[in-house]
């Protein structure tokens, strides 16, 4: 059965704003590895509608770094299904999943292939709650921003969700990635 994964960049104190996070070369080189493994991304709407045009963009005009360059490319080449009950069209092959979210990613972890990454704040507080999320990446950034939307500020769980940590990753500019799988 394939994994859903779900990455994030969160701050200190739990921010997970994607403008307060400050990615260099190596955050971009360990979330391009992390795709090594992916062959899937499922996101929201609001986060495909951040993600779809950008990278694409990114890769076309090759006007990002070396590593975002590489990761724009990486990103682009993985198929996508886009969970939306308002979006109709969606750019090249991309699928859209608009009910029965429960049904259809338990049918997409049952297909063959590599991981499933997800990403969203209300697709990742859903899939939670479903308890279909099997490993989480977190990179914790060296600051507090104060403000903004919180991991997980708009879920409730019936029981505590028990994660083993597997790997830590300290980068250079302080950056601390924790590797956990659901336990």
């Amino acid at each position: 059965m394939r994994n859903v994964i779900y990455g994030m960049n969160i701050s200190i104190d739990g921010n997970c704003d994607h403008t307060k996070a400050n990615p260099d070369e190596e955050l971009y080189e360990y979330f391009t590895h992390q795709m090594d493994d992916v062959d899937l991304i499922v996101y929201g709407r609001k986060t495909y509608e951040l993600m779809v045009p950008y990278w694409p963009e990114v890769e076309k005009t090759q006007s990002g770094t070396k590593a975002s360059n590489e990761f724009a490319a990486r990103h682009n080449a993985i198929n996508k299904i886009i969970v939306s009950q308002t979006l109709k069209n969606v750019a090249g092959d991309t699928k859209i999943i608009s009910d029965n979210l429960e049904a259809e990613i338990i049918k997409l972890k049952q297909e063959s292939g590599k991981k499933i990454s997800i990403g969203g704040v209300s697709l990742r507080s859903q899939l939670m709650v479903l308890g279909l999320i099997d490993e989480y990446y977190f990179v914790i950034h060296p600051i507090i921003a104060g403000n903004g939307k919180h991991l997980l500020e708009d879920i409730t769980l019936q029981e505590n969700i028990n994660l083993k940590l597997v790997d830590v990753k300290i980068f250079k500019s302080g950056c601390v990635g924790l590797h956990y799988l659901k336990g």
